[in-house]
């Protein structure tokens, strides 16, 4: 009986301990001395200069302390509310900085139930623990090293890429997803019909025509009246369960596709699978600004080529852009057909 109330009380001062100062997460402290003495977790300069300087989760968190607001040693209150967005969605890493670490830590081997799986996904399946499936995190770093390859070649040449997230949450990572390579981006639905049926959809919307070191042409204003709308090149989808149409659409135009497949998800529905946990956000964030910053580094590799003279495509004419990107025709001849 004297033993366990001695322990009940250490137990009690251990409790308050932490109430004070909590403790990190990635360092353990022993408790030693009076119960007076308060816990505190060691500063970010000391967390960063343990990690090694070609981890991206030094530059990480080093950005992520300088974010923090200061506080006043009188009150014990912050100067001005901290609003600063998750870290993955300031400083992407760039495709060369995946590690199996940082996968690790953003959750992307976390799969649905052994009884919600699909048998196509057993090649990146790792194994099963308490009843759930863990992706493996080779594939899913090779798979997304890959797409990362695509989206940069795609921005190299000119291409026009679509980053499609519908999911709430997922708003902020497909915007600077999309600014980093200067794409577009779908946040709130996919419209059927808008690569099927593109002129009555978006037959309103304003094309914008550049050269090559995207310095707007209004010459081409005039000629692109009667030109049917535009198509991606490349489409980056992060939830393809809820995008069911737009993958349909982008298959029946030979538009391929990247998209985060769990293990509920069919991956032959994209062209370029990346097996990952779709329903985390701090996973979906990440790989959406790896992708970002792949499409930033070949837009920069063409701006760069383009002030060379050097271009990875045949500059067009103002007769040769009024016809149909698919068929070589003019829009009256397909009217007339």
């Amino acid at each position: 009986m004297i033993i366990r109330k001695a322990f009940m009380r250490q137990s009690r001062q251990v409790l308050a301990l932490s109430r004070r100062a909590p403790i990190s997460g990635r360092f353990q402290s022993t408790l030693a001395g009076t119960p007076d003495e308060t816990l505190q977790s060691p500063p970010a300069e000391s967390i960063t200069e343990s990690i090694q300087p070609d981890n991206p989760l030094a530059e990480m968190i080093q950005a992520q302390s300088q974010a923090q607001p200061s506080q006043d040693p009188a009150s014990g209150t912050s100067s001005k509310p901290n609003t600063t967005p998750k870290t993955s969605s300031v400083i992407p890493p760039k495709p060369s900085q995946v590690t199996l670490e940082l996968l690790l830590a953003s959750g992307t081997h976390m799969g649905h139930s052994t009884s919600r799986w699909n048998p196509q996904n057993s090649r990146y399946i790792f194994g099963i623990r308490e009843g759930v499936h863990i992706i493996s995190l080779d594939a899913t770093a090779a798979y997304l090293r890959r797409a990362a390859k695509v989206v940069e070649e795609v921005a190299a040449r000119g291409g026009l890429i679509l980053f499609a997230g519908t999911r709430k949450g997922q708003k902020r990572a497909v915007v600077k997803a999309a600014e980093l390579a200067k794409g577009y981006h779908i946040f709130e639905r996919w419209i059927p019909g808008s690569l099927t049926n593109g002129p009555q959809i978006l037959g309103h919307c304003e094309t914008k025509v550049v050269n090559a070191l995207d310095e707007e042409l209004d010459d081409f204003k005039k000629d692109l009246a009667d030109r049917p709308s535009l198509k991606p090149d490349l489409v980056v989808c992060l939830n393809p369960l809820e995008n069911v149409v737009l993958l349909h659409e982008c298959g029946l135009n030979n538009v391929p596709t990247i998209g985060i497949i769990d293990t509920d998800a069919d991956p032959t529905r994209v062209t370029y699978p990346i097996p990952s946990n779709d329903d985390s956000l701090r996973a979906t964030s990440l790989i959406a600004g790896i992708l970002g910053r792949a499409g930033e580094a070949g837009q920069q590799r063409r701006l760069k080529m383009a002030q060379e003279g050097k271009t990875t495509y045949k500059p067009i004419t103002a007769a040769e852009l009024r016809l149909d990107p698919f068929t070589g025709m003019k829009p009256e001849e397909i009217q007339k057909k």
